[in-house]
């Protein structure tokens, strides 16, 4: 006997130029669902509204895009809500002084593109903003460096190097497999970039780069979703990374 565990999502790791596409088309969704984001987050406005307008914004899609139901809810946590990943919105107000990260993804033909990116009303303070800077110092190291022919954790060890100079410590895992999918779950559930994973990745291979930063009273998750090329790890989305900041 073979252990065939997991067989059809590993003959899935590799994407054809199709579906690249298609979840380049994802992308420009999710894309234009963190757009009506960063336009209605304002002081005030119960959470559970925010996501109704993002969310219908995404099932209405775009000229000649059609939006369909993603494989995860939104994930939308404030504050010390967070302080933890994969936590859903809730009716209390946008409040000044916090910060809120969203990750979301749209859907195309069930391809997906899930991005996060986060936001704050007011000034953030220190340690948030130089936890951005450590957290986009990360991507573009691992961007550079997700080539055919890297494993997964010297991926994975691009996201710590740039943590542990900014003086933080992450010992989780950074990202994950992405494609085809329905609920519960969009990831595909077969390499993981972490330590101890020696998968070598190949040309074509779709992940979702997560280096947030969870202290026990804030949260800042930005995160991009790339195809692995000989030039390096290409977005999959054209988000604008930086923390979005309304007074």
């Amino acid at each position: 006997m073979i252990d065939a565990t997991g067989l059809v999502n590993w003959q899935r790791a590799v994407k054809s130029d199709a579906e690249i596409e298609m979840m380049r088309k994802a992308g420009q969704l999710t894309a234009h669902m963190h757009g009506v984001l960063r336009e209605a987050f304002r002081e005030g406005l119960p959470k559970n509204q925010l996501v109704d307008q993002v969310q219908a914004e995404g099932i209405a899609g775009l000229p000649g895009l059609a939006g369909d139901y993603p494989a995860i809810v939104p994930i939308a946590p404030s504050g010390r809500e967070a302080s933890a990943s994969h936590i859903t919105w809730n009716d209390r107000p946008l409040t000044r002084g916090e910060a809120t990260y969203f990750e979301i993804s749209d859907c195309y033909r069930r391809y997906h593109c899930p991005a996060s990116r986060s936001l704050f009303l007011c000034d953030p303070p220190s340690d948030i903003h130089r936890a951005e800077a450590a957290v986009l110092t990360a991507i573009e190291a691992t961007l550079a460096a997700a080539r055919p022919g890297t494993t997964c954790e010297e991926i994975a060890t691009c996201v710590y190097d740039s943590f542990a100079q900014a003086g933080y410590e992450k010992a989780n895992r950074t990202g994950y497999p992405i494609g085809l999918s329905y609920p519960p779950d969009w990831g595909e559930r077969t390499m993981s970039l972490r330590p101890g994973d020696t998968t070598v990745l190949q040309e074509n291979m779709t992940f979702h780069l997560m280096p947030g930063l969870w202290t026990p009273d804030w949260g800042l998750a930005i995160t991009e979703s790339f195809v692995v090329t000989p030039e390096g790890g290409q977005p999959l989305a054209d988000i604008p990374r930086e923390m979005v900041v309304k007074s």
